[in-house]
């Protein structure tokens, strides 16, 4: 079938030898650029042509902040329970299945310690891919032992928020936990020892109304939305149109609500210089 092959354009590939570009070789941000994966991986998930930082999770972030991506990972077996025996769409003890075979995570926190430029420090990392990074039992036991952690052994804390906000499928046990990690945040603040919180997009309901904004400082990366209620539920409440942007880290750092914006190729030595001025310790290079 010569006719097939399109030899007047020069084109001479027969469909069965054609094959689809994989998936994930490319990405596209939401503005249009268009890259390739690995030069993405290579400038630290962001695209290069506008600057949008991609989404990424705790594998991601333990590669760009630990010394040559060596940590001792935390509490990694927990996970979580079905107490409540919850239905909404599906039983949640199958939403949870689901979730750890989509991701291969346990639940939307991970927490590690190793060395960042040197020096000893413990990170607690929230992963949206889980459940929409959603604060449930676990995720307030994890990181409230990792503050522990970080107090029995005299560390600096940085906390990475990545949510939908608390886990209704855990309804009060949920919410419980942000009263449970603040206090352990004030046990850090008593031991004067650094708590870093940064906010990455997006992070929202009880998660801002809890540990993300009790930093000594509170940093956030460009563009991330950072909010309690989503913008239709804070326009009913108060009557009133609503500022454009008015949930972005640009606003909310012009307004007070954060310290710094941080670039994410950045952050690594921002977040090391940060903990360097809280101690009071002489800046490293």
């Amino acid at each position: 079938m010569t006719w097939f092959k399109r030899t007047e354009k020069g084109i001479q590939t027969a469909t069965e030898q054609k094959k689809d570009t994989p998936k994930g070789l490319w990405y596209k941000s939401p503005t249009g650029k268009i890259v390739e994966a690995d030069e993405l991986a290579k400038n630290y998930y962001v695209s290069p042509e506008d600057d949008y930082h991609v989404r990424i999770g705790s594998k991601e972030y333990f590669e760009i902040l630990f010394d040559n991506n060596e940590f001792k990972e935390l509490n990694e077996k927990i996970v979580s329970k079905d107490p409540l025996k919850f239905v909404d769409t599906k039983e949640y003890v199958n939403r949870l299945k689901d979730a750890k075979a989509k991701t291969g995570l346990n639940d939307a926190v991970r927490t590690a310690v190793g060395k960042s430029k040197g020096k000893d420090l413990v990170i607690s990392c929230m992963d949206f891919a889980f459940i929409g990074g959603s604060m449930g039992s676990v995720v307030g036991e994890k990181i409230a032992r990792g503050i522990k952690y970080a107090l029995d052994h005299k560390m600096p804390f940085l906390l990475i928020s990545k949510s939908g906000g608390a886990r209704m499928q855990e309804a009060a046990l949920s919410l419980m936990q942000m009263a449970k990690t603040s206090a352990r945040l004030a046990q850090l603040a008593e031991a004067q020892l650094p708590y870093i919180s940064l906010c990455t997009d997006p992070t929202t309901g009880g998660i801002t109304a809890s540990y993300a904004m009790l930093g000594d400082i509170n940093i956030a990366e460009p563009g991330a939305l950072i909010g309690f209620a989503g913008p239709r539920v804070i326009k009913e409440a108060t009557g009133k149109e609503l500022p454009e942007g008015f949930q972005t880290s640009e606003f909310l750092l012009e307004h007070g609500f954060l310290d710094h914006i941080v670039h994410r190729r950045e952050l690594k030595d921002k977040i090391n210089l940060y903990i360097d001025l809280i101690q009071n310790l002489p800046l490293r290079n």
